[in-house]
C-alpha cells in the first residue's frame, strides 16, 4: 500500500537550483512527487565553512518500503555526483528521508523520523510550507508547531519563484 513520504533535499555545490529540480525529478521514477516546496536558501548548520544551501522538501507517495526507498536515494545521489568527502561537509545533492507514514524505525543504516530534524529550520521551515498540520509521530507536534518551537538563528530565506519553472 502506498505510503506518503517526507524528503529533505539540499545542494550547496555548483548549480543549487538545477540540481535540486533534477532530484525532484528522478525521484519520481521511486514513486509520485505530490508536492514540492518553495527553494529556501539556508546556512550550513553544524560544519559551517562552506557555501550556503538550497534547500527544499517534498512529499512523495511510494509503494516502497523505507530501505527500498533509501536504496534508491543513495542510487541517485551518486549518479549526481555526491560524493562522500567530509561528514556534513559540501555537497551537490542530500536527500534525507524525514517522515514516512507514521513509521517509525532505528538502524544503522536509517532512523525514521529523521533523529534531528526537529532542530532544523532547513527541513523545518519548507516542510511546513507543504506538510503543516503532518504529526510527528514520536514527538506528538505538528511540523509547524516543531518549526515555530526553533530558537532564533538558523536563517532561512525563501526564494522568490525562478524563471527555470517554466522550462
Amino acid at each position: 500500500m502506498p505510503q506518503l513520504v517526507y524528503l529533505s533535499l539540499g545542494s550547496n555545490v555548483g548549480n543549487r537550483e538545477a540540481q535540486l529540480r533534477d532530484a525532484v525529478a528522478r525521484l519520481g521514477a521511486a514513486g509520485r512527487v505530490v508536492a514540492v516546496s518553495s527553494f529556501y536558501e539556508t546556512e550550513p548548520v553544524e560544519f559551517t565553512p562552506q557555501p550556503w544551501f538550497l534547500n527544499c522538501a517534498i512529499a512523495l507517495e511510494t509503494g516502497k518500503t523505507p530501505q527500498e526507498l533509501m536504496t534508491a536515494i543513495l542510487g541517485i545521489e551518486e549518479e549526481m555526483g555526491r560524493r562522500r568527502v567530509k561528514k556534513k561537509g559540501p555537497r551537490s545533492i542530500d536527500i534525507d528521508i524525514v517522515l514516512f507514514g507514521d513509521r517509525m524505525m532505528d538502524s544503522e543504516e536509517l532512523t525514521i523520523p529523521h533523529p534531528a530534524m526537529h532542530q532544523r529550520r532547513f527541513v523545518l521551515e519548507p516542510l511546513a510550507e507543504i506538510a503543516p498540520d503532518v504529526l510527528h509521530p514520536v514527538l506528538k507536534k505538528t511540523i509547524r508547531e516543531l518549526r515555530d518551537a526553533l530558537p532564533a538563528g538558523q536563517t532561512a530565506r525563501r526564494m522568490p519563484p525562478s524563471s527555470m519553472a517554466n522550462d
